[in-house]
């Protein structure tokens, strides 16, 4: 058990990576605290519960996913559930969703490992079904040792609609922008997971404490699929950034012209918000 005051310091020490441990850092914990990879991804949990915004269920989840990348120990990427108040409960980002979102947005090569606080739902058991190595991801929860394969025996995946691809098995595709936007923005949405839609999306978050982008990752149930606008919400709240306590200046989201199907759910999460915040929809086509 690691004392209330270092989980906090670690708290602010992750808080101000935007949710991560790199490799360095994480060899540097394991051998301060004599601990392997696992067991301080177990014993930082509660870390990442900190980071959840559940108004409406009050249920903390954290999940924490490893990228070992031919490392001993790997890069720890962060997740938490988010919450919108008012909203439809499938707007929400579950623990294990905001993680593996995490790994992909920051360019991860892929998820070894990932360590909950709960056992996850079948909406995440789904979510994860979308990883390159489903068959072989391993899942940690504090009572015991499992698989996804074990918690989903009867899986329905990407093969299943002859798709090819999968998260983090995939091409970025090429893109040409309507509208002037950012180049990071414009990188997330050519990195961005549809191979259903093929509406390649992202947004980017505009806020006084700097900007915040989000790809779509989608599913092959569709339902869990994650909206640009939720991953880059994701990435705001692993930086300690509240969305009803930070001020959001603009969000800008970019969309395949002709595919367009993320107007609808941004306006929707934004109604959750206090305030107004400007919208802006621009569309770019595949080059």
């Amino acid at each position: 058990m690691l004392s209330q005051d270092m989980l906090q310091s670690l708290y602010e020490r992750i808080k101000a990576s935007r949710g991560k441990l790199l490799n360095s850092e994480v060899k540097q914990l394991c051998k301060s605290l004599g601990m392997d990879v696992e067991a301080l991804m177990l014993a930082l949990l509660p870390v990442a519960a900190k980071f959840a915004k559940p108004p409406i269920s009050n249920f903390y989840v954290g999940a924490i996913a490893l990228d070992r990348n031919l490392e001993e120990f790997g890069d720890l990427y962060f997740g938490a559930n988010l919450e919108f108040a008012h909203e439809a409960l499938s707007l929400v980002v579950h623990a294990e969703q905001s993680a593996i979102n995490n790994a992909w947005s920051n360019g991860a090569a892929k998820v070894d490992l990932i360590a909950i606080t709960d056992a996850p739902c079948g909406y995440c058991r789904q979510f994860m079904n979308e990883l390159h190595n489903a068959d072989e991801l391993n899942v940690t929860l504090p009572h015991k040792k499992t698989t996804l394969r074990h918690l989903l025996p009867e899986d329905f995946g990407p093969n299943d609609l002859g798709n090819s691809q999968s998260v983090f098995n995939s091409e970025p595709v090429r893109l040409q922008a309507i509208e002037h936007v950012s180049d990071s923005l414009l990188k997330a949405a050519s990195r961005s997971y549809a191979p259903y839609s093929g509406n390649y999306s992202a947004v980017e978050i505009e806020t006084e404490h700097g900007n915040f982008v989000g790809s779509y990752i989608e599913n092959a149930a569709y339902s869990p699929s994650l909206s640009p606008l939720q991953s880059a919400l994701s990435q705001m709240e692993l930086a300690g950034l509240s969305i009803d306590e930070c001020r959001i200046h603009k969000i800008t989201l970019l969309e395949i012209e002709g595919k367009e199907n993320q107007l609808d759910v941004a306006k929707a999460v934004l109604n959750s918000l206090l305030y107004e915040v400007e919208l802006n929809h621009v569309k770019v086509r595949l080059v």
